[in-house]
């Protein structure tokens, strides 16, 4: 069995993540870590192979540095990474010889339309994403979005079209990532929907994903748990391990 620890152990995705765990036959739940516990010298202690964090967005670098530095494989649910903290993280993987993930979401339908709509924007190039979450939501856009208008603007193949853009109010057309327009909602009873609209000539197209409960993300993070420890790099994206 994969030893796991899970950090965040007491918010709500890392309780579930606990029941997830503890629910599959091929891992082993070995230790729960929260604010203010000791992450490296609990790796340690317990020989934890794997250790998913379900912390804060603005702890999600430091952990991973901690977790890999440890001698164990991150499996990393935060987002709000830039660019640069993750080919550093990735060549510190690379030298460790350890596997890890940090994955913008971990739904396998949330990745299942990413994908959808990378190979839509082949031949839709003009899209814009509306992401919405709770108001706890710690930053704006989402992960998934981000990685979703990366995927648009490497798969098309022609440029979209040019919009005036003016706006009465500002922020009307939302932020702007790659040409692709992002646009986030925050209110209580979402747990995490996004949908992509492309539009053609005389037609429209949406993809959308809605996930109605935390643990829609559990298939993703076990599948994570048992795939990270055969691996010696990190990947950015959850569908780097399901092919």
């Amino acid at each position: 069995m994969v030893k796991v620890i899970v950090n965040g152990a007491r918010g709500r995705m890392g309780s579930e993540a606990v029941k997830a765990i503890n629910n599959d036959s091929a891992l082993e739940l070995v230790a729960e870590c929260d604010f203010g516990d000791d992450l490296s010298a609990l790796i340690k202690s317990s020989g934890a192979q794997v250790v998913v964090d379900l912390t804060a967005a603005s702890a999600g670098f430091s952990n991973t540095q901690i977790i890999l530095n440890a001698g164990a494989c991150p499996v990393i649910g935060t987002s709000g990474f830039q660019v640069e903290q993750v080919k550093e993280l990735q060549a510190l993987a690379t030298e460790k010889q350890l596997g890890g993930l940090i994955a913008p979401n971990f739904s396998i339908g949330a990745v299942l339309m990413m994908k959808f709509s990378a190979e839509a924007a082949k031949y839709l190039p003009d899209a814009e994403v509306i992401e919405a979450h709770s108001p706890q939501k710690e930053e704006s856009p989402s992960g998934t979005g981000i990685r979703t208008a990366e995927l648009i603007a490497a798969a098309r193949t022609k440029a979209p079209i040019e919009c005036s853009d003016k706006e009465l109010i500002e922020g009307a057309r939302g932020a702007e990532l790659h040409g692709v327009k992002l646009h986030s909602i925050r209110l209580p009873g979402v747990v995490a929907q996004q949908t992509v609209f492309f539009g053609g000539l005389s037609e429209t197209l949406k993809i959308e994903h809605n996930s109605q409960h935390r643990e829609s993300f559990m298939p993703g993070i076990c599948l994570a748990c048992k795939e990270v420890v055969k691996r010696q790099e990190l990947v950015y994206g959850l569908e780097h391990l399901m092919d």
